[in-house]
């Protein structure tokens, strides 16, 4: 028996690792349910596949304990190689913060406390709870749902009804490298005809769409990006006002679930990009690298060794293949483990689906909620790593 288990270990569950660590609960008491080998895999793979060179977020946000470890830690031997901020907040580059993340897992062994499964059930008994993977069952006297979106890739409706197999891919679907899949696709799709000049077509109107295009330009690949709406340029997915009392002052005012998800919805600046992003970009359009189109796409079919776009604004497009920076869904997470277990245990929910919980976080007695999970109380930032450190600060005083 456990004292706790956190089911995901990401950003978010290798924080609350390390948090519940630093506040008493014993290492053997202690472990990290994910299906991935490493903690933070997927947020790897995913800032890999973008490009991603520096965080969106500012220094202050990480997962050491004091507030200013991650500036600390580029001073050190260990950090000084990497050491690389964005003015104004001092976003920290993500090899930076790579490193210090490892650095923390390694200093208190992390990665001896993950579980590398799958949970596929979750249900209560009358001290703790329990929860079923392909391998066995384990018990907890506290469970933490540190449930990520990263599994759920928003797909446009022509894509999903598209017959154009590998030749559509999300950037986000698993072992995605678009550098080395551009390769592919071109050399398919110029030989039949070497003279001709197939593009890659990126599909987004976000930081992700846009950091993708220059990557694979930088690569030297022809990238025409398609995006539905004009640019938004934001330094922060959010307005920074949500980290504080004058933004979650209001929000904390109101109970009504339903004037929350307005809230949150209002807040997040979904499609956007900050100024060093649109920078990079806008050079490569200058070059030549980059060509951008402003318009809908209606479907896609496959086209000899490539793919034909029908555009709403600008006609048909052909390319050597389509990579989608359309982000992810953001429907609850958790899927028919959580359906089950808010059927079976009656669980509190929004009209929008997801948890009405405590101030504390507790969705029922000993399971509690971080991530997306928890942003019907945390608000527009609970998905981010301010957001695990803001869970953190909630969940620790239960483990003194």
């Amino acid at each position: 028996m456990l004292d706790l288990l956190i089911v995901g270990g990401g950003v978010h569950g290798t924080y609350l690792s390390s948090i519940a660590l630093d506040s008493g609960v014993p290492a053997d008491r202690l472990r990290v349910l994910d299906p991935h080998a490493a903690p933070l895999a997927r947020f790897w793979e995913m800032t890999a596949a973008t490009g991603m060179r520096f965080l969106r977020s500012p220094a202050v946000h990480h997962l050491g304990r004091a507030p200013h470890a991650l500036r600390s830690f580029a001073r050190t031997a260990a950090g000084r190689r990497h050491r690389a901020f964005l003015a104004p907040y001092d976003r920290p580059g993500l090899a930076l913060f790579r490193a210090h993340v490892e650095t923390l897992v390694r200093e208190q062994r992390l990665d001896s406390l993950r579980v590398p499964q799958r949970a596929v059930a979750l249900r209560r008994r009358s001290q703790h709870w329990e929860v079923d993977t392909p391998v066995g069952t384990i018990g907890a006297r506290r469970v933490i749902l540190a449930l990520g979106l990263s599994e759920q890739l928003n797909q446009p409706d022509w894509a999903s009804r598209s017959e154009c197999g590998d030749r559509v891919r999300h950037l986000f679907a698993p072992g995605c490298e678009p550098v080395n899949l551009a390769a592919d696709w071109l050399t398919s799709a110029n030989q039949d005809c070497p003279s001709s000049d197939h593009p890659i077509v990126v599909v987004g109107g976000g930081i992700s769409a846009a950091q993708v295009s220059c990557l694979l330009a930088d690569a030297g690949h022809p990238v025409v990006l398609v995006r539905r709406h004009a640019e938004r340029i934001h330094r922060f997915d959010s307005d920074p006002i949500w980290l504080g009392p004058a933004g979650m002052a209001g929000f904390r005012r109101t109970s009504d679930p339903i004037v929350r998800r307005s809230m949150i919805a209002g807040a997040r600046r979904r499609g956007s990009m900050p100024p060093d992003v649109r920078a990079r970009l806008l050079w490569h359009q200058r070059s030549g690298r980059i060509v951008l189109l402003e318009s809908s796409i209606e479907r896609a079919a496959p086209h000899l060794n490539g793919v034909r776009l029908e555009l709403t604004m600008h006609g048909p497009l052909e390319a050597a293949g389509v990579l989608l920076a359309t982000g992810l869904d953001g429907r609850r997470p958790g899927g028919q483990m959580i359906d089950q277990v808010i059927a079976t245990e009656g669980l509190p929910c929004a009209p929008c689906g997801y948890p009405v919980v405590s101030q504390h976080l507790e969705w029922s007695s000993g399971l509690h909620v971080t991530g997306p999970l928890a942003e019907m109380e945390l608000g527009p930032t609970a998905r981010n790593i301010a957001g695990a450190r803001a869970a953190g600060e909630r969940l620790a005083a239960l483990w003194r």
